[in-house]
Formats: C-alpha cells, sequence, structure tokens
C-alpha cells in the first residue's frame, strides 16, 4: 500500500450561480521518501490540490467526491479534531509567503515553543532546545539568537528557513511545499530548494512540491504531475516528462523556459490564457490553445494513454500511439 494516495479526488465550491468543480477525477501515490513536483499555471488547481489532502479547504470549498489515503486513514473523512494529530504533526506544509505565515507580534522562539506545546506535552526549557535544533539544522547562525528576534528584523530568506524549520518540528513524514521559494530572489531560492532536498534525503522525509517552474521541478523531484484546469493531464517521472514531455501543454511550459530562447529573442508562450472554472472549454480544455486541435479534442474529455514511462491525457498522442502500432 503507498503511503499517500490520492483517488479521484474532486473538489467542488458552492457559488450563488452554482457549483463549481477546482479539481476533478485527481489521482496520484507517494511513496515514502519520494519527491513530487506538481506543476501548472496559476488556476491549474495545484495549490487546491495541497489543501484538499490536508482538508484545509474553506467554504465554500469542499470535498465532494473521493478519498485521500494517508497511512491507512482517509483525511477527506476524519473530524477536525482528528485531523489536527496529523496536520503539522505528521503531514507539515510550507506556504509561500513567510511574512503571512509567521505572526509579526511573536518572537520566532515563541511560535516554536507554541507549536511545540500544541502537539505535545513538553515543559518550554525542552520546546526552547527542540527549536534550537531545528534552527540550527536548517543552517540558521546563531540560532539562539533568533530565538529572541521578530520576523521583520529578519531577510526573506532567513524567514523562509525559519518556516521549513517550523515544518520539522514534529518529525513529519510529508512535507507539502506551495511554491515555497516565490518572494525570494534567485540565488536564495536555489539555497532554499537544496536545503529542502538535503532535508528530505538525510530524513527520508516525503515531499510534495507545488510550482510553476518546471526547472526547480527538475532539480529536486523524481516524480511529476502537470495539472491544466483542476485535472491531471501528464503524470510519471519527472526526467521523462523534462526531456521527451508529450501532451502539448506540457511540451509549451518546456518551451517557455528562459533557456530554451536564444539571447536576444522574445521568450516563447503559449498563446491564451487559463480558462475560468466557470468557463472550462468542453472536451479536453486545453483545446482553444492548442496547436494540434482536432474535432474530438472539443467533444470529448480524453482519457489517459500510456507513452513511455508516462501517463498523458490528450486525444494526438493516443492517435499517434494507435497509428504506429498499426504500423507495426
Amino acid at each position: 500500500m503507498s503511503f499517500l494516495r490520492v483517488n479521484n479526488l474532486e473538489v467542488t465550491f458552492e457559488l450563488r450561480s452554482g457549483g463549481v468543480q477546482a479539481l476533478s477525477d485527481v489521482s496520484f501515490s507517494l511513496e515514502r521518501g519520494e519527491r513530487l513536483g506538481i506543476v501548472g499555471e496559476s488556476g491549474a488547481g495545484k495549490s487546491v490540490a495541497a489543501f484538499a489532502i490536508l482538508n484545509l479547504l474553506s467554504r465554500p470549498g469542499r470535498i465532494t467526491a473521493g478519498e485521500v489515503m494517508f497511512e491507512g486513514q482517509d483525511l477527506a473523512k476524519l473530524t477536525p479534531k482528528q485531523m489536527r494529530t496529523i496536520r503539522g504533526n505528521r503531514i507539515a506544509m510550507i506556504f509561500q509567503d513567510p511574512m503571512m505565515t509567521l505572526n509579526p507580534v511573536l518572537t520566532v522562539g515563541q511560535q516554536m515553543v507554541e507549536c511545540l506545546q500544541a502537539h505535545r506535552q513538553i515543559s518550554q526549557k525542552d520546546a526552547c532546545t527542540i527549536a534550537i535544533r531545528k534552527l540550527r539544522q536548517v543552517q540558521i547562525p546563531s540560532p539562539e539568537t533568533r530565538m529572541d528576534q521578530y520576523p521583520h528584523e529578519l531577510s526573506g530568506g532567513m524567514r523562509q528557513r525559519i518556516i521549513i524549520a517550523i515544518a520539522l518540528l514534529m518529525d513529519p513524514v510529508l512535507i507539502i511545499a506551495d511554491e515555497p521559494t516565490t518572494a525570494l530572489d534567485v540565488t536564495i531560492q536555489a539555497e532554499i530548494m537544496d536545503l529542502l532536498l538535503d532535508l528530505c534525503e538525510s530524513n527520508n522525509v516525503g515531499l510534495i512540491l507545488i510550482t510553476h517552474d518546471l526547472g526547480v521541478v527538475s532539480q529536486v523531484t523524481e516524480k511529476a504531475i502537470v495539472m491544466y484546469a483542476g485535472r491531471i493531464i501528464e503524470i510519471g517521472p519527472t526526467k521523462e516528462i523534462i526531456n521527451d514531455a508529450q501532451h502539448p501543454y506540457t511540451q509549451g511550459l518546456i518551451k517557455a523556459l528562459p533557456q530554451q530562447t536564444l539571447p536576444g529573442h522574445r521568450l516563447n508562450q503559449i498563446p491564451g490564457s487559463m480558462p475560468s472554472l466557470q468557463g472550462i472549454p468542453a472536451g479536453c480544455a486545453f483545446n482553444p490553445r492548442c496547436d494540434f486541435v482536432m474535432d474530438i479534442c472539443k467533444q470529448t474529455l480524453p482519457e489517459f494513454t500510456a507513452s513511455g514511462g508516462c501517463s498523458v491525457a490528450c486525444h494526438m498522442v493516443k492517435v499517434m500511439k494507435d497509428q504506429a502500432r498499426q504500423e507495426d
């Protein structure tokens, strides 16, 4: 049995105009210590998937179908009290903006000690000792001094390290990182991702990394999911997806990377934009932006086709596979 298995997950937001599906038929699995990347443009459903796993969806959003099996329990069916024993304890989450995550009126030490004492019967002295050890683990210099500082006294990179230290306080077995380097400059981004990778490898911690940056995914993860308009459209080993993307959308994301463009030339881009949840096209949601669109793409939702080591939801890939089979 997989460490984490998401089966046919569906999330709906109940609006005055009716229910809107933010996630549809999302399924994937994660083994202990494995690193998974979830990629896509803004609005693809990446963060909604993360919040659904942790049952952090707030009204009007709710899980309307599927299950989230974690260590033999369906997290979608647990009560808030039961989820508190898992959330922050067995599964930790790193959010993208450390200034929004950290409390500006409490010192770093107060926040870490409070977190520890909320989950464990532990003295303040022992909690401080654990907190300092975790700060040292994420390579924060002079951790004893940082314990008495407020978030605004620290740099962006330092604040993000503290967020990672807080995530590690309970020795979780799974970390969900939602765009953890968005607000940081490029050099600090690389440092934070290297740190996160080292921590996961040394502690055998699973990682779900949510990002729009395929470059980061290629460096950190072993398996990748590409999402579009609330659905998974391609899933497989990260190296195969990066080196031989099958879905036209994934190909477009890779071509849009700056390193794929010659110096002095305009960056490549995918024409159009992600559809709104109220206006998702019939058939394949990507069809208005696709260079290879066929009539069937506008009518029928594509099923997954095995291609190489990946699974791809694309009619064109299926047609090409069928043609190759007939020629053989």
